[in-house]
């Protein structure tokens, strides 16, 4: 009788743990049927991307069904590389990059405009009289080697009525910083209004800004949300539930800018700490950049696709004409 029971018990005992170790095999995707969804980042978690930590906090992606994994790259060019190839679903990147994509047949498409025109913008020391792009004649521009950045200086200074032969463009690599800082430079191309400025504003070396939309360079989509061709045909619910979650999210960014920013100062990188000052003014700039009025968050406009298009094709960062249509989608 004895001898019965101890096995009874042994193998209750067992089935307990069996049902316990299959419960805790059970991850919350699988248990509460969420679809894994994975997003890379366009660069370290910052002000930009607080409509995404707030989705994810607030339950937005989960009310979709989604349970999604936010990553940041190694490198800047890995987000697109990694959509092509299938290793991600979507990606933060930039609307010229992806038009040099399609000029190169990487079959990616953007389904949403994030910030909706240029951060990417000259800036000058405010003590050097500077006052339009034409008086950089004889000037030395700091930039990070990339022919985009080449691109807006030329058709700047060719639309302002200067001569682009006369400026000394210096790769100054990712050194934006120190190189105005140690006036290297007389000016920077590469940086963004939301945060390199800030940072050197900060620093004691006040900058001014001249916007390249405004002399001749197209308004352009800063950063767009990317998928490949084949995820976007394949799984186009995937991508608009995302996007029903994300406009939730910059919702509250926007109603909330400070516990957005709370959101996000949580989810920071070690590797690259925030500043809350900084990441507060950024914000402040952002907001109204990425709002596409009476357009829902992340509407696309193909006047704006063509005319991007067009300038890379006259300025020959792009060798064949692209349509919008094959660049973009809206959902």
């Amino acid at each position: 009788m004895k001898k019965s029971l101890l096995v009874m018990v042994s193998l209750l005992l067992l089935l307990v743990s069996a049902c316990g170790k299959a419960g805790a095999d059970k991850s919350p995707a699988k248990e509460e049927g969420l679809q894994k969804v994975s997003l890379m980042l366009d660069w370290y978690p910052n002000a930009v991307h607080s409509f995404l930590f707030a989705a994810q906090e607030k339950g937005y992606f989960k009310k979709q069904g989604l349970d999604v994994d936010i990553q940041m790259p190694a490198d800047t060019n890995d987000p697109l590389k990694l959509v092509a190839a299938g290793k991600f679903d979507m990606a933060i990147s930039y609307q010229p990059q992806v038009l040099v994509a399609r000029g190169e047949d990487i079959p990616v498409r953007s389904f949403a405009a994030l910030v909706r025109h240029p951060l990417n913008q000259l800036m000058v020391a405010a003590d050097i009289p500077i006052q339009s792009p034409k008086d950089l004649a004889g000037r030395t521009i700091g930039y990070p080697s990339i022919p985009l950045d080449e691109a807006i200086i030329q058709t700047m200074v060719k639309a302002d009525g200067g001569d682009a032969g006369k400026i000394k463009m210096v790769d100054v690599g990712w050194d934006l910083i120190p190189a105005m800082a140690t006036k290297k430079t007389d000016a920077l191309i590469g940086g963004y209004i939301n945060h390199e400025k800030l940072l050197l504003d900060k620093e004691g070396h006040p900058m001014r800004t001249l916007n390249p939309a405004d002399y001749g360079v197209p308004d352009y989509y800063e950063l767009v949300l990317v998928g490949s061709e084949k995820g976007l045909k394949e799984k186009p619910e995937v991508f608009k539930k995302f996007m029903a979650a994300i406009r939730d999210g910059q919702k509250y960014v926007a109603d909330h800018p400070e516990e957005g920013l709370s959101i996000l100062l949580k989810h920071e990188d070690k590797s690259s700490p925030l500043e809350k000052d900084i990441e507060t003014k950024s914000l402040e700039i952002l907001l109204p950049l990425m709002d596409a009025g009476d357009k829902p968050f992340g509407y696309q406009d193909s006047v704006v696709w063509e005319h991007a298009a067009k300038w890379l094709k006259d300025t020959k960062i792009i060798n064949k004409d692209i349509k919008p249509e094959d660049a973009y989608i809206n959902f």
